[in-house]
């Protein structure tokens, strides 16, 4: 291979895919209607290589029942999770929360959300915990309590990102997934790739990393050929000297013949359970999609309970998720170690993506995404795209 490459990425992964795909021009999620992971296949024009279908229904559990989360004024006000007087209050922060505008102060109600937390900007409305727990974890999308103490606009904006994913499709739910699965995904970043002269060596066996005598990365060896390179991407495994353990994910997988019981007999659906709920520290959650999707053979439906892994039982530990399932014709139990790179990428080159967190949507995903490629090419990711050139993505859903 006398060849030498710029940047040569190791692994399958939607991450490295995405970055191959980005840098020419296994995962179990959903995908926001108008979030960051859209916008970038738009970006990119993936959208031509793929097909996708809405998800039916978002869920919160609460007091050991689902309950639809409403994302609207007008879904507060029918919504069975609070009280009459609670769904008035709810609805005002609603309101707010859909009319306030970053740059313009009128709608901002005398509050600067840079400062004031997200704490203070709920007291404001008087909600109670049980409402405040599914709007942090069900609506903004936030893992544990942590953004409670943290200024309010990032909450905000991830509050204006559901309503606005739940409006473009006009579903049940403010998520879509690919037909026949997330391997499009991979599979489409890999045709664009292609496209813009990407090379793709398929099926190589034990790929190592070699670094010059200054700790450079100069290459990738396998069977005794070296592919030469200035940069190297790849996930944690390549690299495990570069990286550190920062928790585990503990997955059920499942194998059904009906939908999710109180989910209104949806195909696809998310449910989150709130770290309260369960006495836990973080949130757990379920995913479950069918044959609708074309995952699945006619009748199936498979669903997967995930969480950030806090014992060393996790047949035990997932159980509130597994227990609302129903009957499950089969079901396997997984975990998997979380790592963080810990090298210096401006030393040595190597740009190592995080590993996948439990949740069951692509917004921590996408972030790591766009850091990787901003430090890798020194520039912004420019995300300000026409969302009507997914109109193709949008009919199938």
């Amino acid at each position: 291979m006398d060849e030498t490459y710029d940047v040569i990425v190791l692994g399958t992964g939607l991450k490295e895919c995405i970055l191959s795909g980005l840098l020419s021009v296994d995962g179990l999620k959903y995908m926001m209607a108008n979030g960051s992971l859209v916008r970038i296949l738009i970006h990119t024009n993936v959208t031509k290589y793929l097909n996708f279908k809405a998800v039916d229904g978002s869920f919160v559990y609460k007091k050991k029942k689902i309950y639809k989360v409403p994302a609207t004024d007008a879904e507060a006000l029918k919504s069975p999770l609070m009280g009459l007087f609670e769904k008035r209050r709810a609805r005002k922060f609603f309101i707010y929360v859909q009319d306030y505008d970053e740059n313009d102060p009128k709608s901002h109600e005398k509050l600067d959300l840079n400062t004031v937390t997200t704490r203070k900007l709920i007291s404001k409305y008087g909600l109670e915990d049980d409402t405040i727990d599914f709007i942090g974890h069900a609506l903004a999308l936030h893992n544990d309590d942590s953004y409670l103490d943290q200024p309010a606009l990032s909450f905000v904006k991830r509050m204006k990102l559901y309503a606005e994913s739940l409006a473009r499709f006009r579903g049940g739910s403010p998520y879509i997934y690919p037909l026949y699965g997330l391997g499009e995904l991979p599979q489409a970043f890999a045709r664009l790739s292609a496209v813009y002269g990407g090379t793709y060596m398929l099926n190589k066996p034990e790929c190592k990393v070699e670094f010059d005598g200054d700790g450079k990365v100069v290459g990738v060896t396998s069977e005794g050929e070296t592919a030469k390179c200035h940069k190297v991407v790849c996930d944690p495994s390549y690299l495990p000297d570069k990286v550190k353990k920062v928790g585990k994910v503990a997955r059920a997988v499942c194998i059904m013949s009906h939908p999710i019981p109180d989910t209104n007999d949806s195909h696809s659906v998310q449910v989150i359970l709130p770290q309260k709920q369960l006495g836990r520290k973080s949130d757990m959650y379920l995913f479950c999609c069918s044959y609708a999707h074309n995952v699945a053979p006619k009748g199936k439906y498979i669903a997967f309970v995930s969480a950030e892994a806090e014992t060393d039982n996790p047949e035990q530990e997932l159980k509130p998720g597994v227990d609302l399932l129903g009957s499950v014709d089969e079901i396997f139990y997984d975990t998997y170690d979380r790592y963080v790179p810990t090298n210096d990428h401006a030393t040595d080159n190597c740009f190592i993506s995080a590993s996948y967190d439990s949740t069951t949507h692509f917004e921590t995903t996408v972030i790591d995404v766009m850091e990787m490629y901003t430090k890798i090419t020194g520039k912004a990711l420019d995300l300000s795209v026409d969302l009507s050139a997914a109109s193709a993505a949008e009919e199938e859903a």
